[in-house]
C-alpha cells in the first residue's frame, strides 16, 4: 500500500475516498483512532492509502480533481475521450 494523501480535513478524505471509489479504487484511511486522541493539536494526521497497482491512476484523477474548477466535475480521460 501506498500513501496517497495525509491530512485531517474530514471532509476532503470523504471525498477523496468516495470519488476515488467511483472509479473503482479502493482507498483505506490509517490513523484513525490515534488521530482523534490527539486532534486538537493536530500531532497525528489520517493518511489514505491505495494499493500499489492502483497508485498512479489514483494520483491522476486526484490531480485532475484538484485541477478542477470549483462546482464543476472533473473531466477524466475516459470523458474527454467520449465527447470527441
Amino acid at each position: 500500500m501506498r500513501e496517497l494523501l495525509r491530512t485531517n480535513d474530514l471532509v476532503r478524505l470523504s471525498w477523496v475516498q468516495a470519488y476515488l471509489a467511483d472509479a473503482g479504487i479502493e482507498a483505506v484511511t490509517f490513523d484513525n483512532h490515534a488521530s482523534v486522541l490527539e486532534g486538537s493539536i493536530v500531532a497525528i494526521t489520517r493518511r489514505l492509502m491505495v494499493i500499489d497497482d492502483d497508485f498512479e491512476q489514483a494520483c491522476t484523477l486526484l490531480a485532475e480533481a484538484d485541477a478542477a474548477p470549483m462546482g464543476e466535475e472533473p473531466t477524466t480521460l475516459e470523458d474527454s475521450s467520449s465527447q470527441e
